[in-house]
């Protein structure tokens, strides 16, 4: 019991203490989870067993509420064409898994992993750059006179 609590403290102090570009990567992170478990809940056959439809559904609705906070993030007067483009994948992701949540679609809830996948990786890199330039920028300078 210790150990998950101890856990939960420390995913939440880095949650907090993340910047601003780790904060979107981890809603990648959970949208990509959440997912990757309603894909799983398809059989083969393309049918959901009748204990799980709920748990897919709220995987999906899930995935949607994290896609509707990275709408929000959005600074659509700093971004400029860059936060419009990712307002429309935004609103295709939610309406796809809308969509795939009534048909119970596998093929689309993967599609829209995957792209999530590939933005997750831009944000990354991106952050990763962020961190290294905020951090080379802080450190002090070699003083070669002692």
């Amino acid at each position: 019991m210790e150990t998950a609590q101890g856990f939960t403290a420390y995913r939440e102090t880095g949650i907090k203490t993340a910047s601003p570009g780790k904060l979107i990567v981890l809603l990648y992170n959970e949208a990509i989870k959440q997912l990757t478990s309603a894909s799983g809940k398809i059989e083969s056959n393309g049918k959901i067993k009748a204990s799980a439809i709920e748990t897919f559904n709220r995987n999906i609705i899930r995935a949607q509420d994290i896609i509707t906070e990275l709408m929000v993030c959005l600074d659509m007067e700093k971004g400029g064409i860059v936060s419009k483009n990712l307002l429309a994948l935004y609103v295709y992701f939610s309406q796809e898994l809308l969509n795939a949540n009534i048909t119970q679609n596998k093929t689309k809830l993967d599609f829209i992993r995957d792209m999530l996948s590939e933005l997750r990786n831009a944000w990354a890199a991106a952050a990763a750059n962020t961190a290294s330039l905020q951090s080379a920028a802080t450190r002090p300078a070699v003083d070669i006179n002692g």
